[in-house]
């Protein structure tokens, strides 16, 4: 049997007689620096590390930056005491033991580890260079990898479909970027924040004197995406009068400026997204139908963060990793369990709002689930006055929407159905402005 190699980190001279020879290759770093160099030049996977009092935080930030390992803590029992170092070993920590050591329990459990970390590694997919923005290894969303994979070589119209705060453009960009690669330009447009006055002018440009105010020509949305791809984002909150000059472009492939007569062609990729059942929207007259078969040639479907429950870890690690700047940071054990009980109605861009927030707010090196403002309800429910659970549901009300239309207060105010002095009364009274 070829020896694996195992990372020692700090002396630990009974350790070497308690590992069965010819299984095992030990080797040792005499201090944190030292195991640095050496993971940065060879892949462990597994690491042992005797925990010694001070090193907590520089420990965590080696764990963080080399987590394709599995970690093993070798501690003092008396230092579990400690509460500090009882949260590294709950958040970073594969398994741990305390001294005097015990040999058959070492074995097994390093034995278990190197089968977990092979495992892992083994059947852990290799994301393709082309996509960058879909994370997660989800049934869910490893479909819909496979989809977007199979539409790199085509241009067809795309509508991506989903709840709110689930990924829609960026699954957008994935399909632009595996089709046109990173010189053709991508225009995004939101059809629901133009106005009906300004959405021509915004698509198609206008000339110079086209109406008052228009001093020179401006070059619209679709020309700007000429050679790309043009997102329509929220295309079910487009008019239904704008509907029908959307449809000509898509049929004839060109575009008149506002205040010209002369056609333009364009080449363009187009992809729409919405999060309203546009089968509905048809069928109650509120979206063309045959705007609905131009677009709907190919669906792709956004999954709930609910679906995808075992990413929750994984994205709530990569945008902790994107926003902590340079602190030592993050979750412990009970976070991690509060995360993966929560419901996520706002999908995941809520759950970047709260790691955000809590990345920014927590007084420790570990986020608890209450700088995440995860709320226990039925915890309020029995324990807290009735004014309590008002005020616990008004606040998560507003952390929702708010997590739902980001830099939108007109659009959190008309979901709430509240007006916009009462939702600025509101965040000033959850502190939240």
């Amino acid at each position: 049997m070829a020896e694996t190699a195992l990372l020692l980190i700090n002396s630990c001279v009974v350790l070497e007689s308690l590992l069965v020879e010819g299984e095992w290759r030990i080797e040792q770093a005499n201090s944190l620096a030292a195991a640095e160099k050496k993971l940065q030049e060879q892949d462990y996977p597994l690491v042992l590390v005797v925990i010694e009092p001070g090193q907590h935080e520089t420990l965590h930030a080696l764990i963080a930056q080399h987590a394709n390992s599995l970690w093993i803590g070798l501690i003092q029992r008396d230092c579990l005491a400690s509460e500090v170092l009882r949260n590294l070993l709950a958040a970073c920590f594969h398994d741990f033991h305390t001294f005097p050591l015990d040999p058959d329990r070492l074995s097994h459990s390093l034995g278990h580890a190197l089968g977990m970390a092979q495992l892992i590694r083994r059947h852990r997919p290799k994301m393709p260079a082309q996509l960058r923005f879909i994370q997660g290894e989800s049934s869910p969303i490893r479909q819909l990898r496979d989809q977007i994979m199979r539409l790199q070589h085509c241009r067809l119209p795309v509508l991506v479909t989903g709840p709110s705060g689930t990924g829609k453009e960026l699954v957008a960009r994935e399909l632009h970027y595996s089709t046109f690669g990173e010189e053709s330009p991508f225009v995004a447009v939101n059809c629901g924040a133009i106005s009906h006055q300004l959405i021509q002018s915004e698509l198609f440009g206008h000339v110079k004197g086209a109406f008052t105010g228009a001093q020179s020509r401006k070059i619209g949305k679709i020309e700007a995406a000429d050679g790309g791809t043009l997102f329509l984002d929220e295309i079910g909150e487009l008019p239904l009068e704008d509907q029908a000059t959307l449809l000509r472009f898509l049929q004839e492939q060109s575009i008149e400026a506002v205040g010209s007569h002369m056609p333009r062609n364009v080449d363009v990729r187009v992809i729409a997204a919405t999060n309203i059942d546009v089968e509905q929207a048809v069928a109650n007259g509120g979206f063309r139908m045959d705007l609905y078969y131009r677009l709907n040639v190919v669906r792709l479907r956004t999954p709930a963060l609910r679906e995808r429950s075992e990413d929750i870890q994984l994205l709530a690690d990569d945008i902790l990793a994107e926003v902590r700047g340079g602190r030592v940071l993050s979750f412990t054990h009970k976070a991690r369990q509060a995360m993966q009980s929560y419901g996520w109605p706002g999908n995941v861009r809520e759950l970047r709002n709260r790691v955000q927030r809590a990345a920014v707010m927590c007084s420790s090196s570990f986020i608890e689930a209450h700088d995440m403002e995860l709320t226990n309800m039925d915890s309020l429910l029995l324990d807290g006055s009735l004014r309590a659970v008002r005020e616990a549901a008004e606040r998560q009300a507003l952390l929702q929407t708010l997590a739902r239309f980001p830099d939108q207060l007109e659009e959190v105010a008309r979901h709430l159905a509240i007006s916009r002095a009462t939702l600025y009364r509101l965040l000033d009274k959850h502190d939240l402005l």
